[in-house]
């Protein structure tokens, strides 16, 4: 037995080693660092950010549109004309000379045709502004989605950067209880040697033994995952090392009212919808326009009057009003659509608040179990730390068994993995509350005001 556990130390060594030379070789973030470098590297961000620019510009695009729209047009042509003359009173006399009335002329010519034009509108019927209020109302969409990515991307980042504390302790409990299964194992030996206890108790320790050795082995394995994935999303090829730890904020937290009306006040996804309402109510607007006259101006110059045909003005102003009479569209059907559409956004952003206000209170709910949850495992580990005592003071007086040892030292394991995951259950369940309440960003604000938890 002493064979295998040298064997096993032996081939935990190697992974041992390679953990140390990644965390020698990590960056250390504190958890304001990572929220910063997420948001400077995390290509989620940078594309809704390149919307974001997208629609703004669009958006002045159509500041533009009440202004004159002025067209240089260039026209080479190749014509024929033919003119009649009417003779009049002279057709008598020109009959003796064999000359028909009217005199018929006929050219062929080629001429070139520069003209300025220039178009203004005066009246659209209010699809300009609707036009304009659409713009607007996608770049509000834009940004809020770009506040959902951030808010996303700072969620994940809070769950594996804790969940990376999180396994970082499991694996430090798992090497505690592994090194006081093995020093039950050697006083085991040693009894055993001296004839105090069977060879049966101290197998028992030696299986418990190596059952914590794998337990050990599988929280290393756990952690890597872990650390792959955080340094992944941080965009930190040599890994990452956390150096905020996991956090406890002892005092119950605010009113789930406050939470809500943060929810009903910031939340990006609720922003979004109501600027989708926004375009639907423009696009009904548009459809309406469509049905009145429009009036706009207009001027044309020729360049090159030499060369104008004869039906050419050499410049023209005017007013022009443009009127669909009869169309194969179906205008009043597109109205009725674009009012459905509304409807439509309308209950959209009814339900999302419904399903808002369901995560806030969910959210809040678990974070205050979680709380409630950690204040009792206090007591539970000292309670587990006096029993291993009791328990080990008793073995080596033969009053207790094996089994009983490794059963306490199991439940000073087990009770500290407990509290640990209590505290990040809460770590968690904040940080969705802070989510689904558009306050993610206030995460940093939270841990100044939280204890570290300690092993």
């Amino acid at each position: 037995m002493a064979l295998r556990h040298w064997l096993l130390g032996l081939a935990v060594a190697p992974l041992w080693a390679s953990a140390h030379a990644q965390s020698f070789d990590a960056t250390p973030l504190d958890y304001r660092e990572a929220q910063a470098r997420l948001l400077q590297r995390s290509d989620a961000v940078a594309a809704a950010d390149a919307d974001v620019r997208s629609k703004e510009a669009q958006e002045d695009a159509t500041r533009t549109l009440r202004t004159p729209t002025v067209e240089f047009e260039a026209q080479h042509i190749r014509y024929e004309k033919t003119l009649f003359l009417p003779l009049g009173p002279l057709a008598d006399v020109a009959q003796d000379y064999a000359i028909n009335d009217p005199l018929r002329f006929r050219m062929e010519r080629g001429s070139t045709r520069p003209i300025v034009t220039a178009t203004m509108p005066i009246y659209s019927g209010g699809q300009i502004p609707a036009v304009q209020a659409a713009a607007a109302a996608q770049v509000s969409q834009s940004r809020a989605e770009r506040e959902t990515a951030v808010d996303d991307a700072l969620l994940q980042m809070s769950q594996l950067y804790f969940g990376q504390q999180l396994l970082a302790q499991v694996r430090d409990i798992r090497l505690d209880v592994l090194s006081g299964l093995d020093r039950h194992v050697s006083d085991a030996i040693r009894l055993e040697r001296a004839g105090f206890i069977s060879r049966a108790q101290r197998l028992q320790a030696e299986v418990a033994r190596d059952d914590a050795a794998r337990e050990l082995e599988k929280a290393r394995a756990d952690l890597a995952g872990a650390d792959a994935a955080l340094s992944g999303v941080l965009r930190a090829p040599s890994g990452v090392e956390p150096t905020t730890p996991i956090f406890m904020i002892r005092r119950p937290l605010d009113s789930l009212e406050s939470y809500l009306a943060s929810a009903r006040r910031t939340h990006p996804q609720l922003e979004r919808l109501r600027a989708m309402e926004e375009q639907a109510e423009a696009a009904v607007d548009v459809q309406r326009a469509r049905l009145r006259p429009t009036v706009y101006g207009f001027a044309q110059y020729n360049l090159d009057r030499r060369e104008a045909l004869l039906a050419d003005p050499d410049w023209s102003v005017g007013v022009g009003l443009r009127y669909t009479l009869l169309s194969g569209e179906g205008r009043s059907d597109r109205v009725r659509s674009a009012r459905e559409t509304v409807a439509r956004a309308q209950a959209g952003l009814r339900e999302a608040h419904t399903q808002i206000e369901i995560g806030v209170a969910r959210a809040w709910n678990d974070a205050e179990a979680a709380r409630r949850r950690f204040m009792l495992t206090n007591s539970a580990i000292a309670s587990s730390q006096e029993n291993l005592r009791v328990q080990t003071v008793g073995y080596q007086q033969q009053q207790t068994t094996s089994l009983d040892v490794i059963d306490a030292q199991l439940g000073v394991g087990r009770s500290r993995v407990e509290r640990a995951q209590a505290a990040h259950d809460f770590v968690i369940a904040l940080a969705r509350l802070l989510h689904v309440s558009g306050e993610i960003d206030r995460m940093p604000d939270y841990i100044d005001q939280g204890e570290r938890i300690a092993q």
